[in-house]
């Protein structure tokens, strides 16, 4: 496995592999990886002649200054993971690699990127789209592997993709769990003992609500989930929202169509750490 840190030396080896055939995967990361992480490696490896995997704390999409700095970091445990499990090449570049000059595209995709995190972190999906476009101008993939877990960024990446006539196969992958059921995510590493005890009642409250909306309206099931995760201390619900999962727009019936998804996001214990999920109630 490879490490690289300049754009035109990954460049360069990409090259040689593409004249020998060889197709080229690419798993996007902010890094502390995990297992979730690491499904999408191998799913990649074994689709791939080469997978590129990219390590960089995207400052641009955060919009809160602080959750940037506390974002959890360990460059030299995810090269282990990653060598551990086939990754062929690692990319970890500075923030002065990738944004030579401040990047100034604005992309915005209404419905899907205005609402839910779109509404509650401004420029956040803006800042997605430079980066991943960026990524995907460096690296050229065949493919692009992506958790479905962050289920709206999958959306807006993929409009983005189709706006910019990029021709790259976005590959969804299943959300990774844990015995309890808490999804996989970086930001776990950020929670206390206690608040990864109360962490799990989010995917408990969500997994419950699906037999509860067979006898229940789509009103009543919104708040049965947002109370009963409410009521465990430690939790707050920032939004619930039960939407179309093709154009993320809210549903009043669950005759309104043929694929509803419910997607949350909740804040745990004091410092707060914020934690998405989602679950389909119909596909």
């Amino acid at each position: 496995m490879k490490v690289f840190h300049k754009i035109v030396e990954l460049q360069n080896t990409l090259f040689d592999d593409r004249k020998k055939g060889k197709s080229v995967g690419l798993v996007p990361t902010m890094g502390a990886l995990h297992e979730g992480h690491a499904s999408l490696v191998k799913r990649s490896v074994g689709e791939n002649g080469v997978t590129v995997v990219s390590v960089f704390v995207n400052p641009t999409q955060f919009n809160d200054p602080k959750d940037l700095s506390s974002y959890p970091r360990d460059v030299e445990a995810d090269c282990k993971l990653l060598e551990s499990i086939g990754a062929d090449y690692v990319f970890v570049p500075s923030v002065e690699e990738m944004y030579p000059t401040p990047d100034t595209r604005h992309f915005e995709f209404p419905p899907i990127s205005t609402v839910m995190e779109g509404a509650h972190r401004p420029g956040h999906f803006n800042g997605v789209c430079q980066v991943v476009s960026r990524l995907f101008y460096i690296v050229r993939p065949d493919r692009a592997y992506f958790g479905e877990k962050d289920w709206q960024q999958i959306a807006v990446v993929k409009a983005m993709v189709k706006s910019l006539g990029l021709g790259v196969e976005i590959v969804e992958c299943p959300i990774v769990r844990d015995a309890d059921g808490l999804a996989r995510s970086s930001r776990n590493a950020l929670l206390s003992p206690d608040e990864r005890k109360i962490a799990p009642n989010i995917f408990k409250a969500l997994k419950e609500s699906v037999e509860y909306s067979r006898s229940h309206g789509v009103s009543e099931t919104h708040d049965h989930v947002v109370n009963s995760i409410n009521a465990v201390d430690g939790l707050d619900v920032e939004y619930f929202e039960i939407v179309d999962g093709n154009t993320l727009q809210p549903v009043g019936d669950w005759n309104d169509t043929d694929y509803v998804v419910g997607c949350i996001t909740v804040y745990c214990g004091a410092r707060p750490v914020r934690l998405i999920d989602h679950i389909k109630y119909k596909s």
